[in-house]
């Protein structure tokens, strides 16, 4: 199996026939869906079913001009919104050399024709350089670095701008599901911290939904 630079387990639903994963299906083309069960073959860190599936509604309902996506990976989620929302500028920042690579021939095959700009670098470092706003923010990047980005991704909001946190109840931690392991405790606490700041935030309306492991869904005022 493939090394990568950060750990993730694969998240695609372990059972395809129970509970909401029957629902839960992505209305993609088969040669997206091709790269999705690739990914999740190599344990690469793309979205599930229903964290897809969620996300491509949120996307559709706000019909964004600008879209920012911190986290590529191989481009699946960028790909997938791009299919909902052909007009939109998407900007997608991945700093893993791989991935990024990986994600230009995702581009390539599946939505040759979107407006699509990835850019290979630290997120924290190219949302420093941004220009303008981004209706539509989606970060599964670094979790540790959510409440570090956040001051500046509301900047980059504008009002009715929808930023939405990828895998924040991840492993059940923030949420007590799960007893946090000793040396996981300093992660989590991280975790924890961005949402009680979206929560109490009076910029941000927020609410946390049990989505895949989690998303915290924050609209702007």
């Amino acid at each position: 199996m493939d090394e990568f630079s950060y750990a993730h387990r694969d998240t695609s639903p372990e059972s395809s026939g129970k509970g909401l994963a029957r629902f839960n299906k992505p209305n993609i083309p088969p040669e997206l869906q091709a790269v999705r069960e690739g990914a999740f073959e190599r344990e690469i860190p793309v979205a599930g079913d229903d964290t897809l599936c969620f996300l491509m509604a949120q996307v559709a309902a706000v019909k964004p001009k600008r879209i920012l996506e911190l986290g590529t990976a191989v481009g699946t989620t960028a790909a997938a919104m791009a299919l909902v929302c052909p007009d939109a500028e998407i900007v997608t920042v991945e700093k893993d050399e791989r991935f990024y690579k990986e994600a230009i021939k995702t581009f390539q095959l599946c939505c040759p024709n979107a407006k699509i700009k990835p850019i290979f670098g630290d997120a924290g470092e190219v949302i420093e350089v941004l220009a303008g706003v981004f209706d539509f923010i989606f970060m599964d990047s670094a979790k540790v670095q959510y409440i570090k980005y956040l001051p500046r991704l509301k900047q980059l909001l504008p009002r009715g701008g929808v930023l939405a946190a990828d895998d924040v109840l991840l492993f059940g931690w923030a949420s007590g599901e799960a007893e946090v392991p000793k040396k996981r405790r300093m992660f989590a606490a991280h975790i924890e911290e961005y949402l009680a700041a979206v929560s109490s935030d009076e910029e941000l309306i927020t609410s946390v939904i049990k989505v895949g492991d989690g998303i915290a869904l924050s609209v702007k005022k």
